[in-house]
């Protein structure tokens, strides 16, 4: 939480403030943000892709935008879920894409609106049914600090 107070910012927490500073110009309503690469994998599959931020639909504020595609050289299923967390409380993981056997298949999610305090995560897992099998996670809400 960041309090104004003749033109200072106090924050409640470090954790906080890092993740208001990173998301500042998403917060502030900018046109958006330049696109990110991100890449994440799990056994005979890999997920790439971009992410970014533009302005989001409901006028205020920005969405978050991650498109990409997931990749399999096996012959086993493979998923691509994503968990949002807001406000420090972690929901579920959703799953987003699969692709069994070879092939390619998209990867498109969208959060609209996204705030500042929210944080998101992409993992690749094996199977379609549920996250017991998965790759490392990778943040889709860390941004490059330019400068």
């Amino acid at each position: 939480m960041t309090i104004r107070l003749g033109g200072r910012a106090l924050c409640a927490a470090a954790a906080v403030c890092a993740t208001v500073t990173a998301a500042s110009p998403a917060a502030a309503g900018a046109t958006g943000t330049a696109a990110v690469d991100w890449s994440a994998g799990h056994g005979t599959s890999v997920a790439t892709g971009t992410r970014w931020t533009e302005q989001s639909s409901t006028g205020f504020g920005s969405a978050l935008v991650v498109r990409g595609e997931l990749r399999n050289s096996g012959t086993q299923c493979y998923s691509v879920w994503v968990r949002w967390t807001y406000d420090f409380v972690p929901g579920p993981y959703r799953k987003h894409a699969t692709q069994c056997g070879t092939g390619t298949t998209a990867v498109d999610v969208r959060l609209d609106p996204y705030r500042p305090t929210t944080t998101g995560q992409l993992t690749v897992c094996r199977g379609s049914a549920d996250t017991s099998d998965c790759g490392p996670a990778i943040s889709l809400t860390s941004w490059p600090v330019d400068g």
